[in-house]
């Protein structure tokens, strides 16, 4: 079996990293982005009816200031994302599916009208615009500067690359372009068509947005030599 390149950053690589071993896999994590908290004013609880968070990160990244909305309903993009929420002491978390439209749907349904979604620098925005959302951004996914070289070793092995996003896929190309790497030359499976993007030598797409899905689509590399 091939090994496996985990390229998001911690803590979700560590996760990652672990179901790839359970199942397995010989995985290598070599994350091409640093978490870095972004300062942010809070704005008053009283003027939100919900918490919309769509990371893990943004739970993590928040700090203190994510207490004063404890009393809100919660509503989380992910199972992940709802149990950073949990085990943030956050009480009535109702989680959604993975995808950012549909969780805005599910909030419309229950009446809410002016959540506030604490986010990435980097965020989807949902197609459904039918409540109105106000933004704070809490945190900022970096790029590494190079490519790392656990992630060059584990390429030179014939790697299939992990793509968790759609910035994933072309921050991962542009750093192997640095490196000299043709892109042509790399395996990839991807969370979703989008995240799919580039020039790549085989792509299999996940088809479910998460891990065991994703872990699926390596496995179908595999299987095609």
């Amino acid at each position: 079996m091939r090994p496996l390149l985990v390229l998001r950053p911690e803590p979700g690589a560590a996760a990652t990293l672990a179901r790839a071993v359970a199942a397995g896999w010989q995985a290598i994590a070599a994350p091409i982005f640093k978490i870095v908290p972004v300062p942010w004013a809070a704005p008053d609880p009283a003027d939100h009816d919900a918490l919309m968070l769509t990371s893990a990160n943004a739970v993590r990244q928040a700090g203190d200031e994510l207490h004063l909305y404890r009393h809100l309903p919660v509503y989380a993009v992910g199972e992940a994302t709802a149990v950073a929420a949990i085990d943030a002491g956050l009480a009535d978390v109702r989680a959604g599916s993975d995808d950012v439209t549909a969780l805005v749907g599910l909030m419309a349904k229950d009446g809410i009208a002016r959540p506030l979604h604490l986010a990435g620098r980097d965020h989807h925005v949902p197609a459904d615009m039918s409540v109105t959302i106000a933004r704070r951004i809490v945190y900022t996914a970096d790029p590494v500067a190079e490519l790392p070289a656990a992630a060059r070793a584990a390429l030179a092995r014939d790697a299939i690359a992990l793509i968790h996003s759609p910035r994933a896929s072309s921050i991962f190309a542009a750093l192997l372009g640095a490196a000299g790497i043709d892109s042509s030359a790399i395996s990839i499976a991807a969370i979703s068509e989008a995240a799919a993007i580039g020039n790549w030598k085989a792509v299999a797409i996940a088809a479910t947005p998460d891990d065991s899905a994703l872990l699926a689509a390596a496995a179908r590399l595999c299987e095609k030599g």
